[in-house]
């Protein structure tokens, strides 16, 4: 496996596309929302392969690149492969999410129980352990599940007190309620369109309210935060921000939201990639 301690770094975008650096792995992917014209087009024949979507699902120069590599950002260790679906497991336009994560269980200055729903390759869970945290980290995904156990054991974090679960979240929650268990932070990333580990279906625009209340009523009685973030076209930042104010109507505290962006050379735009809304006691 190869191992870069370099990170992560947008290098350019444009022409429906971006050009990312993963370590020493450089790649050029789609991006609907890099509208303009590339700032620095002939870097992108550095590019190690690109992944396209015109006749299906395609990578071009796969095989130039490692079956599996590491990086870090920002401390923390990830597992990095091209699958194919052009996803490399990890979603570094939520770099500052994780760090707020930390700062939110570090300022709570006591112990706090995290759920982490629609959980992927585990970067929002290994914030929150890395802050130390107890975490329940969800996915419908199996494969995704032992992705992140993956690099739970990179960071050092296998006696860290971390359920992994592969579930259903709405299933999960329910059964959760039930049981009485709380939690003190909730971290989400619904899809746009997600089936369940038992072939249930999710889709954002009709489960959204509903996965928000059942998280509401797993929220303990001295809550001190949940992020919400998402990728779906048209869920903005006033639309997320709207849907949590109102699941958590009478809570107190703030909420904000925003832009997740893509950042890294000086010279590239910052690029749009999803939104998230979070709230905080």
């Amino acid at each position: 496996m190869t191992q870069d301690p370099h990170g992560y770094a947008l290098l350019d975008s444009g022409g429906g596309a971006k050009l990312e650096r993963f370590g020493a792995v450089t790649l050029a992917r789609p991006c609907a929302q890099a509208v303009w014209q590339p700032q620095r087009p002939t870097l992108w024949k550095q590019a190690d392969a690109t992944f396209d979507r015109e006749g299906g699902n395609r990578w071009h120069g796969r095989a130039r690149l490692p079956q599996e590599w590491v990086i870090a950002v920002d401390g923390t260790r990830f597992r990095l492969s091209g699958t194919d679906f052009g996803h490399l497991g990890i979603f570094p336009e939520q770099r500052a999410q994780w760090a707020w994560i930390r700062e939110r269980v570090a300022a709570a200055r006591r112990p706090l129980r995290v759920l982490n729903l629609f959980a992927y390759s585990g970067g929002s869970t290994l914030a929150a352990a890395r802050a130390g945290a107890e975490v329940c980290h969800l996915d419908a995904s199996k494969g995704m599940v032992q992705w992140a156990r993956a690099n739970a054991s990179l960071n050092g974090l296998d006696a860290h007190p971390i359920r992994w679960i592969v579930d259903d979240a709405h299933t999960f929650l329910g059964r959760e309620i039930r049981r009485g268990r709380r939690y003190d932070g909730i971290i989400l990333d619904p899809p746009t369109y997600g089936r369940g580990a038992k072939g249930e279906t999710y889709k954002i625009e009709r489960d959204l309210t509903e996965t928000l209340r059942l998280c509401r009523a797993l929220l303990s009685d001295t809550p001190a935060f949940m992020l919400l973030s998402a990728h779906t076209p048209g869920h903005t930042p006033v639309v997320l921000g709207n849907v949590l104010t109102q699941a958590l109507r009478g809570l107190g505290g703030t909420i904000a939201s925003g832009e997740m962006l893509l950042t890294g050379a000086e010279e590239a735009f910052p690029l749009p990639s999803g939104a998230y809304a979070r709230w905080q006691a």
